[in-house]
């Protein structure tokens, strides 16, 4: 009960409204729909993926390059059975080798297909409006198990291949996902997830409508199975620590459970041959491109089975791809599709698929080669935000074949003296890589980051890959392991430019262990402060207005508290998963009450996931003073000499003063000027005094737009330049177009206009008492001195701000 409290509790305060939400339709009970997306969803890769080994011993089928493959065990030569324009993954063979099921993937919905290898005939057997997967058949033939989520959550089916109507075995509000039948039907094995909650391998009596634990852990995410002829023994790749493993355990006695293999990767979707002799499963190697594999059932050193032969039904070409930026070769974001719309990949590196676009792309180094089938190509390649979206058609011959892709800069940000960053997003979490810190250079370098911020995180229960805080990389691109301290009760910060870890690293309600901890999320931000880094809130608001009624329940419990006390560095006004534009109007009223509160962005991708967006897709560029490193980058952000951006890079000033300077003048106006230099059209821009709109303009839709204006200097406060849009297309991979400059104080940094001032804090007030409603509520009976008296503190400081108003 507790989870399913957990659950609600975190879908109400992460609303549906988020900037991002979901690209495959909607799957109930999954407030970061990202998590099912990333971890429920096929994958692809250039090498074998979701093996299944055929009745006669002699084969497999496996999913690569996005169709399905026969590879004949004797010559090691596989063949290309399926040519759909979409991808095809996860097959599975009928108990007399004439079919296979599997799930056919269109980047916006899934469903269940079967082709007669004898015919090659095709035939649609699942097609609804909602997510299909995990289809296998029973012992006879005459049934198909699989999961859905046409009733809203995730559940298993049975299908009558005779008749084509399913027939529903579970319907619980959880997700049910990946059911194994026994031979005689009796019993299901099935993975079972609930939003936060533990995840687990249950065995489903059909009879009784029934279910019991086999084996359980909390966040599993790539957990999956398979079970031996003998009708009793499972063989599982299941959490480790940072590790998986394959195990064994008897279905009929869960606390069997026996290791059959430690990995130092990742050993995915094991599959039993039909002789209970082999498991077959696939694993990521250090270029990260999948390979086969099968392990005895009683253990020992796994077999790699290697592809020696790719027959693809038709001729093909190999195609040597030069990318220049200014005519100097560089690293570049690049996405290939043919002529039928299917994408084409390399044989190694990472392969992933942007939630927003829908769009499959890899990084080359400069120059990349890929064969695909002879017939028309697309090319689309990006150097960061500083180049437009650079297309070419190509006709690939046999043989080989080369090619160039030129781009150039629309602004050099370096030879301008700024610099960007992520500063929050997540090397390793979860997906079916495994990443070191070097591999995420040619990412880094492709998207034109300086310097990069992955930060250490918890996986459930689990404190990820700590090991790392301390690994450092000086030259550009630098990379910098920073923490993600999570209370998700309180509220999740980043801790950046420290070298030691604050424990813990969660607490409060809803956390079995340390639920009624009294902590502070000032804590860990003054121990940030104490090392000499930063520290501050991530991914804050996902609403576009946070003061509407209702909507200051999405704002984190503690964060109004400890900006309005000062314990605050840096606020992430950009994030792929929230608003900007709402938590730049939460942020505009904490600068109005003269708390000089830098803003932050990260695009919190978990970047060993195939389905993903860049790092750096939202990012932070600084104007730091003397030669770039660190140390000058984090005084930059904290001084806000910045600007955020999902795309659009903006220059402002006023009266030729920078961002986070001071404008100190006798005069009644000022002059300000933007400009702007975007890899994308933009509909607006926007002058701010105080939060208030003085001046806005449509955008004449060019690639680098210079405005200039005046204002009327107020009596204090601040000023800042807005861009915004509502298209989103590469490089951009946000759902809208938005960068907002730090402000220029007026006077002095953390002046005020009083009458913003108290209206400002009339409207936190607000939030803080919803916020500390939820307080009280969570942490119920338990004694809670210390949060009650920070908040008590804050309180009595925005009630002061006002009653000293209205004097």
């Amino acid at each position: 009960m507790r989870h399913f409290i957990f659950s609600l509790f975190l879908l109400a305060v992460l609303s549906a409204q988020a900037q991002w939400s979901n690209r495959y339709p909607l799957v109930d009970g999954f407030g970061h729909h990202v998590y099912l997306e990333g971890y429920e969803l096929p994958v692809l890769n250039g090498g074998p993926t979701d093996a299944a080994p055929s009745p006669s011993n002699d084969a497999v089928v496996f999913s690569a390059k996005g169709w399905l493959w026969v590879m004949d065990l004797n010559t090691s030569a596989a063949k290309r059975i399926t040519f759909s324009s979409d991808m095809d993954f996860r097959p599975n063979w009928s108990p007399d080798g004439s079919k296979i099921a599997f799930v056919r993937d269109n980047t916006l919905n899934t469903q269940i297909v079967l082709i007669d290898l004898t015919t090659n005939e095709e035939t649609i057997l699942v097609n609804s409006d909602a997510l299909d997967l995990d289809p296998i058949f029973s012992q006879d033939g005459k049934f198909i198990y699989y999961s859905s989520a046409k009733n809203g959550s995730f559940d298993l089916w049975k299908l009558n291949l005779s008749t084509l109507e399913s027939t529903i075995l579970t319907d619980d509000d959880s997700l049910e996902r990946l059911p194994v039948p026994t031979n005689q039907g009796d019993y299901v094995v099935f993975l079972h997830k609930y939003g936060f909650s533990y995840d687990a391998i249950k065995l489903l009596d059909i009879a009784k409508g029934t279910s019991s634990f086999l084996v359980e852990e909390n966040f599993v995410s790539q957990a999956a199975f398979t079970l031996a002829p003998d009708n009793k023994t499972l063989a599982y790749t299941w959490a480790n620590g940072d590790d998986y493993e394959l195990h064994l355990l008897n279905i009929f006695i869960p606390k069997s459970k026996m290791l059959l293999t430690k990995s130092n990767g990742l050993p995915l979707s094991p599959k039993f041959s039909y002789d209970g002799a082999w498991v077959y499963y696939t694993e990521n190697n250090k270029n990260e491109t999948s390979e086969l594999k099968r392990i005895s059932v009683y253990g020992g050193s796994p077999e790699v089975l290697t592809v020696k032969k790719w027959d693809w039904g038709k001729a093909t070409g190999t195609l040597k791809i030069t990318s220049r930026v200014d005519g100097k070769i560089e690293a570049v974001r690049m996405s290939i599709i043919d002529q039928n719309g299917h994408p084409i990949i390399p044989t190694s590196g990472a392969i992933h698929s942007e939630g927003q676009n829908g769009i499959v792309f890899f990084y080359s180094p400069g120059e990349i080669e890929i064969e695909a089938l002879i017939g028309n190509l697309t090319i689309t390649a990006v150097h960061g935000f500083s180049t437009l979206k650079t297309v070419q058609e190509i006709k690939l011959e046999s043989g080989a074949n080369t090619t160039e892709m030129n781009l150039n800069r629309i602004w050099n940000a370096k030879q301008n003296g700024w610099y960007s960053g992520d500063n929050h997003f997540h090397l390793n979490y979860g997906g079916t890589n495994r990443l070191d810190p070097e591999d995420i250079r040619i990412d880094l370098k492709a998207e034109e980051i300086d310097i990069a911020f992955p930060l250490l995180a918890n996986l459930g229960n689990r404190f990820l890959e700590e090991d790392l805080l301390g690994w450092e990389n000086n030259s550009l691109p630098i990379i910098s392991f920073g923490q993600e301290v999570r209370s998700h009760f309180l509220g999740h910060l980043n801790l950046i430019g420290t070298k030691e870890l604050y424990w813990p690293w969660v607490w409060g309600p809803y956390y079995d262990i340390y639920e009624a901890d009294d902590r502070l999320n000032a804590e860990p931000l003054r121990f940030a402060r104490e090392k000499g880094g930063l520290g501050g809130y991530v991914h804050p608001v996902e609403v576009r207005d946070p003061f509407k009624e209702g909507n200051a329940r999405g704002i984190p419990i503690s964060l109004t508290a400890d900006v309005v006390l000062g314990e605050v560095d840096i606020l992430e006004v950009g994030c792929l998963w929230t608003d900007e534009i709402g938590t730049a109007a939460l942020w505009h009223e904490f600068l109005n009450l003269g708390i000089p509160i830098a803003l932050s962005a990260g695009s919190d991708v978990m970047n060993d996931l195939y389905r993903t967006m860049a790092i750096g897709a939202t990012r932070v560029y600084v104007n730091p003073e003397g030669e770039f490193s660190q140390e000058s980058y984090l005084e930059a952000l904290k001084k806000g000499k910045s600007f955020v951006s999902n795309g659009p890079q903006i220059l402002f000033s006023v009266d030729d003063k920078e961002v986070g300077d001071v404008i100190k003048s006798n005069k009644k106006k000022a002059k300000w000027k933007l400009t702007v230099h975007s890899p994308v059209p933009y509909d607006q821009a926007e002058i701010f005094v105080n939060g208030k709109v003085v001046w806005s303009q449509k955008s004449k839709k060019g690639t680098s737009e210079t405005y200039t204006g005046t204002i009327v200097i107020p009596e204090g406060g601040w000023i800042t330049a807005r861009v915004s849009g509502t298209k989103s297309e590469w490089p951009m991979m946000d759902s809208f177009i938005f960068a907002e400059s730090s402000p220029l104080w007026f006077n002095e940094i953390g002046s005020t206009m009083q009458s913003s001032k108290v209206n400002a804090a009339e409207k936190l007030l607000e939030i803080l008492k919803v916020s500390e409603q939820s307080l009280n509520k969570g942490y119920g009976e338990n004694k809670i001195p210390n949060l009650e008296a920070h908040f008590s503190k804050a309180k009595e400081k925005l009630v002061a701000i006002i009653s000293g108003g209205k004097q």
